[in-house]
């Protein structure tokens, strides 16, 4: 069995043998590099199922390899790892594409835990062969729920998991309120602070996804969750 591939960015050299070695012991293939440059050159030559990045490091910092790996690949996990705390940070960790973050100091082992629970949710969102609706029709744009395809004439634009999988539970609960607590739950495995407003990010990128059709409309459903309708 092929083992799963980690790109792990981390500037601070204790960090990141201790982190490297430790994921390798527990079954991962792991590629360190020091700085964000040597990072993307890296990213364009392997493929990887995740990516660990530290935001402060030389040459390129972490949000803008994020947001280059995402031109690349929007699908791929990213955890961004940083001593920063304050919120605006995190928020524009999550705008960059992160999937989880994680401040420093923190514990090693609950590292593991969060790679282990993104890539279980990642590889694990599949549309049932069987299930009825997998192509949605939203106003003048397609969404292909199995592909995580939006197509709107002959531009297609590829979501990430997280895109895909918050629009197919706005999709199947169509001029229905998507509970938000619900959505937390199936998606982001709990309900915490910056999880909840992780959400409240992509359903703005999905809004501006969708814009060029205006009778489109992601609604806040006030201490309820949203409501697509068109």
């Amino acid at each position: 069995m092929e083992k799963t591939k980690i790109l792990l960015a981390e500037d601070e050299e204790n960090m990141g043998m201790l982190l490297r070695d430790y994921l390798r012991i527990k079954g991962y293939a792991v590629n360190w590099f020091a700085d964000g440059e040597q990072a993307f050159k890296q990213f364009l030559q392997a493929p990887y199922d995740l990516c660990i990045l530290d935001v402060t490091m030389p040459k390129k910092d972490g949000f803008t390899l994020a947001k280059e790996i995402r031109q690349i690949n929007p699908q791929v996990p990213i955890v961004f790892l940083t001593a920063k705390s304050q919120h605006d940070d995190i928020m524009e960790g999550f705008l960059a594409g992160a999937d989880d973050y994680l401040t420093k100091p923190f514990r090693i082992e609950e590292l593991l835990l969060r790679i282990e629970a993104i890539l279980r949710r990642t590889k694990g969102f599949r549309i049932e062969p069987n299930q009825s609706e997998q192509v949605f029709t939203i106003g003048n744009y397609t969404f292909d729920a199995a592909k995580q395809k939006l197509i709107h004439g002959d531009r297609t634009q590829t979501l990430t998991t997280r895109e895909s999988e918050l629009l197919y539970l706005l999709c199947i609960n169509k001029n229905r309120v998507l509970d938000r607590n619900f959505a937390l739950s199936a998606i982001w495995a709990d309900d915490s602070y910056f999880n909840a407003r992780s959400m409240d990010v992509y359903i703005a990128k999905l809004r501006k996804l969708m814009k060029d059709d205006p009778s489109i409309n992601i609604l806040n459903v006030r201490g309820r969750g949203f409501k697509l309708i068109f």
